[in-house]
């Protein structure tokens, strides 16, 4: 069985319609407007309530080669906001992917369409057995995808691929919990050996309307944390296998969390601050009005 046997028509279509958009000038085009039109929503969303951390490592690292972002993932528009700020906030070219599950993206126009407005086509690779309602008869076609996923990562210049190690989203309420990491990041990290850099990101919702309410009201801070390259040269030096994917991705899942304890710290100095100010507020004007 060939690659495409398992696709269904439609996701055929799909897939080569989002991968020539992924290329040449295509990309070039589409980058520009995920840059202008797409992240500029985005920062008028967020701007009021966007707090960022260790930028600097993102600028240190070397841009001729693929950088692997990877991060926690609570909401549905955590790359959104972390690519909004390499937008705004850097200012070497770069070409940005998301691989995403195929079963919505792939599948239907509305998915198609989603993937347009929102991603700009960036929603690429797609993979469709994995999650929680995976497709075994597409693995074939999954490992082809792999494929294109490490040649990403692998080279590039400017290449930014964000990943999500947890594999999916954690609808936990403490935003510094965490799913366990799937080895498949390992799995890319020691084909492709990319530049890694962990993300820590917490105050988004997953509600559109209201994620903009709190950028006017400054209900909620949105946090984005970047932490410096990761050094995963003693893993890499390990017989390709599961459990050294497996390892690899349990480091990067550790390097994220100890992002997610250097904000909550940050977060908790920074409630006491403001409530030592309002209470300082209440008392002058406790002592104006008597």
């Amino acid at each position: 069985m060939s690659d495409f046997e398992a696709l269904t028509p439609f996701e055929r279509f799909a897939f080569r319609l989002v991968r020539r958009m992924n290329q040449g000038a295509w990309k070039r085009f589409w980058t520009w407007c995920q840059s202008t039109l797409g992240a500029g929503w985005i920062h008028l969303s967020t701007y009021n309530i966007m707090n960022v951390y260790g930028l600097e490592h993102v600028e240190a690292a070397a841009h001729d080669r693929p950088l692997l972002l990877v991060a926690n993932h609570r909401s549905f528009f955590d790359m959104y906001a972390v690519s909004t700020v390499l937008f705004y906030r850097t200012k070497w070219q770069k070409r940005l992917f998301f691989p995403v599950r195929g079963r919505f993206f792939y599948q239907s126009p509305i998915g198609l369409l989603v993937n347009l407005i929102m991603g700009w086509w960036s929603m690429y690779p797609p993979f469709f057995a994995t999650g929680d309602h995976p497709l075994p008869e597409k693995r074939a076609f999954d490992k082809f995808s792999f494929e294109v996923l490490v040649d990403l990562a692998r080279s590039g210049p400017g290449n930014v691929i964000g990943f999500h190690p947890e594999g999916t989203r954690n609808k936990n309420d403490d935003p510094y919990s965490f799913l366990r990491a799937q080895p498949g990041v390992g799995k890319l990290i020691m084909e492709s050996k990319p530049q890694v850099i962990p993300v820590f990101i917490a105050g988004l919702c997953n509600s559109l309307p209201k994620q903009v309410a709190r950028n006017w009201n400054r209900q909620d801070v949105i946090r984005i944390h970047f932490g410096p390259v990761l050094d995963l040269s003693e893993h890499l030096a390990k017989p390709d296998r599961l459990r050294t994917h497996k390892e690899i991705a349990d480091a990067v899942m550790g390097k994220i969390a100890e992002l997610g304890e250097k904000d909550r710290t940050i977060h908790r100095f920074r409630r006491l601050s403001n409530q030592s100010v309002q209470s300082v507020d209440k008392r002058i004007d406790g002592s104006r009005n008597s």
